[in-house]
C-alpha cells in the first residue's frame, strides 16, 4: 500500500501554484439549478487548502455533484482539495474515481457524447480538453492518486487500470516526448545567438 502522506504531498506540490479561476469562472454550465449552486457555494473560496472534506463532499446543497458542474478551470484548482480528502477516506458521497476515469474504458472512449448537440465529440475529446490544463506533476500526481485508490479498492481498479492505460499513463510520455522535442531547438538557437 502506498504511502498516503507521500501521496499528500506530492499533490500539494503539485498544484500549489495553481490559481484561483475567479468567481466569473466557476460553473460550466448555465443548464439547471446545480452550476448556479456549485458557484454560489464556491464564490469567494480561493484557497482549496481551507475547504473542509465534508464541505466538497456534500457541495453543491448537498447534492455532492460540483466536480459534474465544476468548468474545466476550476475543476482543476479544486481536484487537489478531493484528492486528499479521498486519500484520508473523508469522501462519503462524492466518486472521485468516476470523474477522472469515465469516458476513458475502451467502450466510451470513442463513443459520441451528444451528436446532435456536440457533433463528433467523443468522450475522450471531452477528457482530452478537461484535463489539458494540468501539468505533467499534476497528471501524475493524480496517476499516484488512481494507483492508490485501484489498491485500495477492488471495485474501481478495472476502470482505473483501464483509464491509465487509455489516457494517464499516456499524458505522462506526451507531455515528456513534447518537452524534449523543444530542448534540442532551444540549443540550437542558443548555438546559433552566441556565434
Amino acid at each position: 500500500m502506498a504511502d498516503k502522506e507521500k501521496i499528500k504531498d506530492q499533490i500539494r506540490t503539485a498544484f500549489a501554484t495553481v490559481e484561483y479561476p475567479g468567481d466569473w469562472c466557476l460553473r460550466g454550465s448555465n443548464e439547471g439549478d446545480e452550476p448556479l449552486l456549485v458557484e454560489q457555494d464556491f464564490k469567494g473560496k480561493t484557497d482549496w487548502r481551507t475547504l473542509e472534506p465534508e464541505f466538497i463532499d456534500q457541495a453543491p446543497d448537498g447534492f455532492s455533484s460540483a466536480l459534474s458542474f465544476f468548468s474545466n478551470e476550476a475543476f482543476h484548482f479544486y481536484l487537489p482539495a478531493y484528492l486528499i480528502a479521498d486519500v484520508d477516506g473523508r469522501l462519503g458521497q462524492t466518486d472521485l474515481v468516476f470523474h477522472l476515469t469515465h469516458g476513458l474504458d475502451d467502450a466510451k472512449r470513442d463513443e459520441r457524447i451528444n451528436p446532435r448537440r456536440y457533433g463528433e465529440r467523443t468522450w475522450l475529446d471531452h477528457v482530452r480538453g478537461k484535463f489539458a490544463m494540468f501539468t505533467r506533476a499534476e497528471a501524475a500526481a493524480i496517476v499516484e492518486y488512481l494507483k492508490f485508490k485501484a489498491d485500495a479498492d477492488p471495485l474501481d481498479r478495472e476502470d482505473i487500470d483501464v483509464a491509465l492505460r487509455n489516457f494517464w499513463n499516456e499524458r505522462l510520455a506526451d507531455q515528456d516526448k513534447d518537452a524534449s522535442c523543444f530542448t534540442p531547438n532551444i540549443q540550437s538557437y542558443e548555438s546559433a545567438a552566441s556565434n
